[in-house]
């Protein structure tokens, strides 16, 4: 079996668990950590984490990110100068991290994503070197009804996570499902 074929296996398990109504909301998010090199593997097979989640009888939505940043630039009236003088950006790019913050936050509260639905986030690999995904996910605990699913290519130590395994990571409560010992750490 491969690590991806590993990682479906415990996510399949962790989500047949039965789910607690009342956690807070750092409590209501998980990461499904995997390494980078796997992530066109990964978009191929998402439909098994669907399939997964469906199963165990719970609600699935999901929200691709990747395109974000050129949806955001297009539509941003400073663009132009932005191309101009990249640097100029930098103070854009929280606006930038509110726009893929409140996409997130529109699909948390759509009306069928219920506090049986686990909203699957991918994509977010897309982020790096724009924003952090901590700076994303801070600020949508309280809009979590159900689960969060965050697809994150990295690693994960204890409480600490690192997108792409590049940056120094940020100490953050969810709960990772990964491909080794049972799925959870």
């Amino acid at each position: 079996m491969s690590r991806l074929d590993d990682l479906i296996k415990n996510y399949e398990s962790f989500v047949s668990l039965p789910w607690k109504p009342d956690l807070a909301g750092v409590e209501r998010v998980w990461f499904a950590v995997y390494d980078p090199y796997e992530e066109r593997r990964l978009r191929c097979r998402i439909e098994e984490f669907e399939i997964s989640t469906k199963k165990a009888s719970h609600g699935w939505q999901l929200l691709d990110i990747t395109d974000s940043f050129a949806i955001w630039m297009s539509e941003n009236d400073y663009r132009e100068s932005y191309f101009e003088e990249p640097a100029d950006m930098q103070m854009a790019l929280k606006e930038f991290e509110e726009y893929v913050r409140e996409n997130i936050r529109a699909m948390l509260k759509a009306s069928d994503a219920d506090e049986n639905t686990v909203v699957a986030i991918h994509g977010v690999a897309s982020l790096y070197g724009l924003t952090r995904v901590s700076g994303v996910i801070e600020g949508l605990e309280k809009d979590i009804k159900g689960r969060l699913l965050i697809f994150f290519p990295g690693e994960h130590e204890g409480n600490n996570y690192r997108l792409l395994g590049a940056r120094d990571g940020w100490n953050y409560m969810a709960i990772p499902i990964t491909a080794h010992d049972g799925g959870m750490e």
